[in-house]
């Protein structure tokens, strides 16, 4: 095992909640919801009619008019969150070897928004009705590969698609890739900008989402009895990571190390999680192991918790299976109840949240927790952030497919 670490020195997040760290930050420790009715599009006529859109984002306040032309929105998206965390980070490229710095980046679905667009064009003007920018806009790695662009970075760059998990999975690809002397800087994390027509219908018809039409705020309820589907969301969460003495030698704040990394596969269904929550369990254990740590280090999970039946109830056995007594001294939230679910870009998200959260002394909340289910049974951070200091948090992503990923992050000693 390498002896390179990992350092966490840059932070940079849009989200349903607000388009920077500060304001999604307020928004997470007053309970605040940024769920909401769509705005983008008209949803009249479909079953679900609300999610969590990043209505404050403003593209030209960070790309050109022409550029905006040529970017799908997760790709802007993607853009502005790498600019925030590079900024945030410190970093000054333009005295950093640029061969040294790599991107690497998630999302499940990619430019799903380009593509429903070019096919109206096809379909109302036939061949020449597409737009030359559609490959370029709508393949996932155009998100990584434009910030790169954007930024000279000629370190490995490549994208991470496994659904749900893609975000999860990039910050341990740009761990290792840290580790294996690759590079000694990495933009990972992840971005996605799925609340389209088009994968509401996919969504709604598959009976995943919520149908709260008439409450929207209090529709994800992470870990409730009364749960009754995930709320879509979109936003981009990205960290700048850095080889730690690397870190340290130009002076860098640090939020955390990124000490472990775990993934596995649940091999029973394309949609459906593990019932028994051995597939989640096992990127719990791989995280662990990877880290070099025991169970009882663990003070934090930020967990998947989509607010599916299904979801939560594996989460919380594939915890107890993991921690055994030492699950019920953890406390375990789920952002997702306050922005919605990201899809690919979620494990950026809440990764970003948990390493601003230990930096506070924060413990995020998971709001809209009002009826106990006797089949989830741990300290969910009930409605409330909590004031308490915490030295290790275990971050989970699950996705369809059966990808799970695992990252944990540290207090530095």
């Amino acid at each position: 095992m390498s002896d390179r670490r990992a350092a966490i020195t840059g932070l940079g997040i849009v989200s349903s909640l607000g388009t920077n760290l500060a304001k999604t930050w307020e928004g997470i420790t007053s309970g605040r919801s940024g769920i909401g009715p769509i705005t983008a599009w008209d949803a009249t006529e479909f079953s679900v009619r609300f999610g969590g859109e990043c209505t404050d984002f403003v593209t030209s306040d960070w790309v050109s008019r022409r550029e905006e032309r040529r970017l799908d929105r997760f790709t802007q998206l993607a853009i502005a969150a790498a600019d925030m965390a590079i900024e945030d980070s410190g970093l000054d490229l333009d005295k950093t070897d640029r061969t040294r710095v790599g991107c690497i980046l998630g999302s499940g679905i990619g430019g799903l928004g380009e593509i429903e667009t070019q096919h109206g064009g096809l379909v109302d003007k036939g061949p020449r009705g597409v737009s030359p920018m559609l490959v370029p806009k709508m393949m996932v790695n155009a998100a990584p590969g434009q910030v790169s662009i954007r930024h000279g970075l000629l370190g490995p760059n490549l994208a991470v698609v496994t659904a749900c998990a893609s975000a999860a999975h990039a910050m341990g690809d740009a761990l290792n890739v840290i580790r294996r002397k690759e590079a000694e800087v990495v933009v990972a994390g992840g971005s996605e900008a799925a609340m389209t027509p088009l994968s509401f219908a996919g969504f709604s018809n598959l009976k995943a989402l919520s149908t709260r039409n008439d409450d929207p705020e209090i529709a994800s309820r992470p870990f409730d009895r009364d749960r009754d589907g995930f709320v879509m969301g979109e936003g981009a969460g990205i960290i700048i990571l850095e080889e730690m003495e690397y870190a340290k030698a130009r002076g860098a704040r640090i939020y955390a190390e990124l000490a472990g990394f775990g993934m596995s596969a649940d091999g029973c269904h394309i949609t459906m999680p593990d019932p028994d929550g051995i597939g989640p369990a096992n990127a719990m254990k791989f995280a662990l192991q990877d880290a070099g740590m025991n169970p009882d280090e663990v003070d934090y999970v930020n967990a998947h918790g989509t607010s599916t039946p299904l979801n939560d109830k594996g989460e919380t056995q594939a915890i107890r299976k993991i921690f055994g007594d030492h699950a019920d001294k953890l406390a375990v939230s789920s952002n997702k109840s306050q922005f919605g679910h990201a899809l690919g870009a979620s494990g950026g998200l809440e990764v970003v949240v948990s390493a601003y959260g230990m930096l506070n002394d924060i413990i995020p909340p998971t709001v809209n927790y009002t009826t106990p289910d006797p089949d989830c049974d741990l300290d969910y951070v009930p409605n409330e952030a909590r004031d308490q200091s915490f030295d290790v948090a275990l971050s989970n992503s699950f996705g369809f497919g059966g990808h799970n990923g695992t990252v944990i992050i540290k207090k530095l000693d």
